[in-house]
């Protein structure tokens, strides 16, 4: 009975595919704009923690912030474009609508194959345009896609020589002078030098207000990577 009222049931016009995938479409993007709003959120305060870290001349949590800035902005960059490439999606869709009127059902288009390929190569777009794609290989608008890549960029040799060569101006940028006067050997070293102490009770203190330094960075660098993920 079941089989048989599947059978029954009207199937939709390609004008209530559109509607359906425009509204998914749309969905998709207010995601992306409160992701890269979150993001943006945890800048600011990633910002205030180089000033602060620069400020102690601790330049090993400052660069270490800053590379994770650099990849923050590079990922709101690259959200930007999935955005870009979902409103394409939508105004190539309507154009596969009006031909659909014509030859009476929505036909193929490899220039929204390309762009739902490309889509599904993103981390944060992988598990919604893989839904998506179903839909449209069920429809008759793409073919099956196999292609389980996920885009790595950010991660890539190229990339993290990018991210390094940026790190500078970021902190350049951000902390001015403070950063800038600081020699350059010191500017690029990779670990926290204690700072120096007048005694053994100073010594204390200032190995105290490090670790709490140190714990104040690494939850901001993991609030900062939670959002970008």
């Amino acid at each position: 009975m079941e089989k048989l009222m599947n059978i029954l049931k009207p199937k939709p016009n390609p004008q209530q595919i559109l509607r359906d995938w425009q509204r998914k479409v749309l969905q998709e993007s207010q995601n992306i704009d409160r992701q890269i709003l979150d993001i943006q959120r945890e800048e600011t305060k990633v910002q205030k923690a180089i000033k602060e870290a620069a400020k102690r001349n601790d330049i090993g949590s400052a660069k270490a912030l800053a590379t994770e800035l650099v990849r923050s902005r590079k990922t709101v960059s690259r959200l930007h474009e999935n955005k870009a490439q979902l409103n394409s999606i939508t105004i190539h869709l309507k154009e596969s609508v009006a031909i659909s009127r014509i030859v009476g059902h929505l036909s193929k288009s490899a220039e929204v194959m390309k762009l739902v390929n490309n889509l599904m190569k993103a981390p944060q777009m992988a598990v919604a345009m893989q839904e998506f794609s179903k839909e449209m290989i069920k429809a008759g608008v793409i073919e099956e896609i196999v292609n389980d890549a996920v885009d790595s960029a950010l991660d890539s040799e190229d990339i993290e020589d990018e991210i390094e060569e940026e790190v500078d101006k970021v902190l350049t940028a951000i902390a001015g002078e403070t950063a800038a006067q600081l020699p350059e050997a010191v500017r690029k070293q990779k670990v926290k030098q204690p700072a120096q102490s007048v005694g053994a009770a100073d010594e204390e203190q200032a190995i105290a207000e490090g670790v709490d330094d140190e714990e104040e960075m690494e939850e901001i660098r993991v609030r900062l990577a939670k959002v970008r993920s």
